[in-house]
């Protein structure tokens, strides 16, 4: 527990401050990063890290798609690394079928989802960063993710009675969730009332709450949705990249929720 508070107290400022002040560029790095360590560290889970290949075109494609974001060529582009990666893939498989490391179909599957659906939905940190007003934007799925999760867990060990709410985390309970979707929606609204009161912009707190609520949701749903990857495949973290949480993955999950989600909803619904 100490070594996941040390760790929080100095990434945690670090990420923060290139999300909100650094250069488009340099958070458009970042994320490059962040995607194609997880994009590596899913594979590893799923038992294909020694097929050196099949990593090697699915990071390039993962690193490559925030890229796209930010030069904002993502309508041809992305559509060109999903045919080059996906006819590597089949063509990986179809000429080492029957040897010792040949690609099966779920191997194909995982490489797409890591190497272009992941870093599709994680590029909305890019896409809400690039807005007008985006630094405000962008902090909208961190406030999401980062404090839903801290909201559940606190209900849900100080409350949690009714437990096995899913079998995928048979400790996660009902109180729990219910503290995430509250928790959700009240650091939603009152991170909209310090964005009004504090840098006079019009906010509407209702939609603020309708973030909260969503946001929180499809944070936990986030969270269950990869640990259920980790549950079928028989492991506790993706990684160790992050004392005390784990791999990049581990981390950012649920973040690749609520990213696209914020997205679309400052999109279709602006509250600022």
């Amino acid at each position: 527990m100490l070594t996941r508070i040390v760790v929080s107290l100095v990434l945690a400022p670090l990420f923060l401050a290139i999300l909100l002040f650094a250069p488009v560029g340099i958070v458009t790095l970042l994320v490059t990063g962040i995607v194609t360590l997880a994009s590596f560290e899913l594979l590893r889970a799923v038992g294909a890290v020694k097929k050196r290949f099949l990593c090697m075109i699915t990071a390039a494609a993962a690193a490559l798609i925030p890229l796209c974001y930010w030069q904002q060529v993502d309508n041809w582009a992305i559509k060109l690394i999903l045919m080059v990666l996906l006819f590597a893939l089949f063509a990986t498989a179809v000429f080492t079928y029957g040897r010792q490391k040949s690609v099966n179909a779920e191997e194909i599957l995982f490489s797409l989802f890591g190497g272009i659906l992941y870093p599709i939905l994680m590029s909305s940190l890019v896409q809400l960063r690039m807005m007008e007003k985006g630094a405000f934007l962008v902090m909208l799925p961190i406030v999401s993710a980062f404090l839903t999760d801290t909201g559940a867990y606190f209900f849900g060990m100080f409350l949690g009675k009714h437990r096995g709410v899913t079998k995928v985390s048979p400790n996660k309970s009902v109180e729990g969730f219910v503290g995430g979707l509250v928790s959700g929606v009240v650091f939603m609204v009152l991170y909209g009332l310090v964005t009004k009161n504090g840098f006079d912009l019009e906010v509407d707190l209702l939609r603020m709450a309708l973030y909260g609520l969503l946001g929180s949701f499809v944070t936990m749903l986030g969270d269950l949705s990869f640990s259920l990857i980790k549950r079928q495949y028989g492991i506790k973290d993706y990684g160790s990249l992050l004392p005390g949480h784990g791999g990049m993955l581990d981390r950012f999950d649920s973040m690749s929720f609520a990213a696209p989600v914020m997205w679309l909803l400052v999109t279709l619904l602006p509250a600022f």
